[in-house]
């Protein structure tokens, strides 16, 4: 998985006014845990752009007063209400022996037949699953080909497992599938509509000729 360095600096004042300063000074207030004490530092707002306000997964290199270097992944955000501004930020160290969950984005591949073909519409559920894998074998994205779904198909979780990572979700659970759209649903039933009258002028006309015959 991809990285993104962080640039902090350690805290020495975790006090509100201390944090205040900070917040005024466009810096993030930050807490890494998974140590054997939690480690306060501080960050410039605008480093975390490419981490945040993105669909991707990342792993983060925090670089500590410019010497001590900690992977890490995000673990909890907080935004202002109002402004949107980054309030708070928590990260988890990582392991090379130790397991950790995160968030990996789907990503759909191909052209759905369903969808081409027969006039479906494709409904992309769950975007994201948590998995748990060592860091070594955290995947960017995972991939899915929807290349053979038809109307009515369906992917789910249980299609997706890997020897590299585990899906934390219920194996039933619905990733993407093919649904019937509306305007298919008009055609079919105009379609049908037609098919009734034909059979109902088919039939008056069977009666005529018999009617006639006794004639």
């Amino acid at each position: 998985m991809k990285s993104i360095t962080i640039k902090g600096s350690k805290r020495d004042s975790l006090g509100k006014v201390a944090t205040k300063a900070l917040r005024n000074a466009d810096k993030v207030p930050c807490v890494l845990y998974g140590g054997e004490t939690p480690l306060h530092f501080s960050a410039n707002e605008l480093d975390f752009s490419k981490l945040v306000y993105t669909s991707n997964a990342h792993t983060v290199v925090l670089d500590i007063n410019g010497g001590q270097k900690i992977n890490a992944i995000l673990q909890d955000i907080q935004f202002h209400p109002v402004n949107d501004k980054i309030l708070h930020v928590d990260f988890y160290q990582l392991y090379e022996n130790k397991e950790v969950k995160m968030e990996i984005p789907i990503i759909i591949e191909g052209s759905a037949p369903g969808v081409m073909l027969e006039g479906g519409s494709l409904e992309f559920i769950n975007r994201k699953l948590k998995v748990r894998a060592l860091p070594k074998n955290l995947p960017d994205s995972i991939n899915i080909d929807i290349s053979s779904l038809n109307l009515g198909d369906k992917i789910s979780t249980s299609e997706l497992e890997s020897e590299d990572f585990t899906i934390l979700h219920p194996d039933n659970t619905v990733v993407c599938k093919v649904r019937t759209s509306r305007a298919s649903m008009i055609i079919e039933e105009e379609e049908e509509g037609l098919e009734e009258e034909t059979t109902e002028e088919g039939e008056a006309s069977e009666e005529r000729e018999s009617n006639s015959g006794e004639e």
